[in-house]
């Protein structure tokens, strides 16, 4: 078994990251990121963790997703903040190269998310860090279908190529994995940024014991 697996690796760095949002629409401006959650990881612990609620313009939560979140438009006026500092805060670990980044869908959402966050402030997206990134939803859909990376394969294509399955075998949701690893949660919390991103932390502990990165 080689031994510069990440399972056996105590002093790497993650950050841990979840946007929740006004709806699906991976392209449009109008689906405004409104919460940025990151936890911050050295030596196998927690040592920063950060819920942010963005502050736009003009922003329009689907009913849908208002309801799975338990947005407010009263609780959104009571906690956003302008977005400038929150998202230079977070990209302080994003774009450096000593982190993992780590989420759940993130291949498939969140990295659209943050950027969207980008050109709603002016800038560029940027995705210069996605050979950095490591999704557990890969992971778990991975180990569901028994496709384990091979010495030398890239690891960014690796996953691609495993969220391009049409039809995966199991449940992979954050939920799911959270009862088949058997990690406790409460239903009412999930969909909130920050406590998904712990349970995704606890859910990626287990998943790379069963998958070779």
């Amino acid at each position: 078994m080689r031994k510069n697996l990440l399972r056996f690796n105590k002093q790497q760095k993650y950050v841990f990251f979840d946007f929740e949002t006004c709806g699906l629409n991976l392209g449009s401006l109008r689906n405004k990121p409104w919460q940025l959650a990151f936890i911050v990881i050295h030596d196998d612990r927690i040592v920063e963790e950060c819920d942010y609620w963005l502050r736009w313009e003009g922003i329009k939560v689907s009913e849908g997703a208002a309801k799975v979140t338990g947005w407010t438009k009263e609780k959104y006026e009571k906690k956003a903040i302008d977005p400038i500092a929150p998202i230079a805060h977070f990209e302080k670990y994003l774009y450096d190269p000593e982190y993992i980044k780590v989420g759940h869908n993130i291949l498939g959402f969140d990295v659209y998310m943050h950027g969207i966050c980008r050109r709603l402030i002016g800038k560029r997206p940027d995705y210069s860090y996605l050979n950095q990134l490591i999704d557990s939803l890969a992971l778990s859909r991975a180990i569901n279908e028994n496709i384990d990376i091979q010495d030398g394969e890239d690891l960014l294509l690796w996953q691609y190529k495993v969220m391009s399955l049409r039809k995966a075998k199991g449940k992979n949701k954050l939920i799911d994995l959270c009862k088949k690893y058997k990690i406790p949660f409460n239903m009412q919390k999930l969909h909130d940024a920050l406590y998904d991103i712990h349970k995704n932390y606890d859910v990626f502990k287990k998943l790379i014991w069963n998958v070779s990165i």
